[in-house]
């Protein structure tokens, strides 16, 4: 996953995460990134700077790698979901809010990889290049996500929202 610091046209100030720059450009151009404050709007990348492995940190794999070819199998049933948020405290959610947390969990779903109770192993392999490089999802506690920023590790908490079908 890519963070990227955006910024609509009315000049609030946000964060986006992608799995790459591609898909930020892609749902740029259709209009599904949208300002958390006001709504759809024009929204643009900010000029960052680029994430610099500490001193004695190896670099991340960079090298794009090559697709696997194609294999005809039987389609996957669907991961098992991290919990969702409290009844009591979706009720108290204003429904716009809800609906792009809904989207969102959409998003992630269908672009990154559900890792469940391994998160923050596999967040590590990811960070020091023994695993390859793609979005996921999944469960850490509170003292394994502290842990991850210790290490430098970019990770972000998403309330996870039951989804919009059910």
């Amino acid at each position: 996953m890519i963070r990227y610091e955006l910024r609509c046209d009315q000049a609030h100030e946000f964060d986006g995460w992608f799995k790459d720059s591609a898909a930020f450009d892609k749902l740029a151009a259709i209009g599904l990134v949208e300002c958390p404050q006001c709504g759809p709007a024009k929204v643009a990348k900010r000029l960052m700077a680029p994430a610099i492995p500490k001193k004695g940190r190896p670099a991340r794999n960079t090298k794009p790698e090559a697709p696997p070819a194609p294999v005809a199998e039987a389609p996957a049933p669907p991961p098992p979901s991290p919990p969702a948020l409290p009844a009591a405290a979706l009720a108290a959610m204003p429904a716009e809010l809800r609906a792009m947390l809904q989207h969102m969990r959409t998003e992630v779903e269908k672009n990154c990889d559900y890792v469940g109770a391994d998160f923050a192993e596999e967040a590590r392999k990811i960070h020091h290049g023994e695993a390859e490089a793609r979005g996921i999802f999944g469960e850490a506690t509170e003292d394994e996500a502290e842990a991850l920023r210790e290490e430098g590790i970019d990770i972000a908490r998403i309330p996870w929202v039951p989804p919009s079908d059910a």
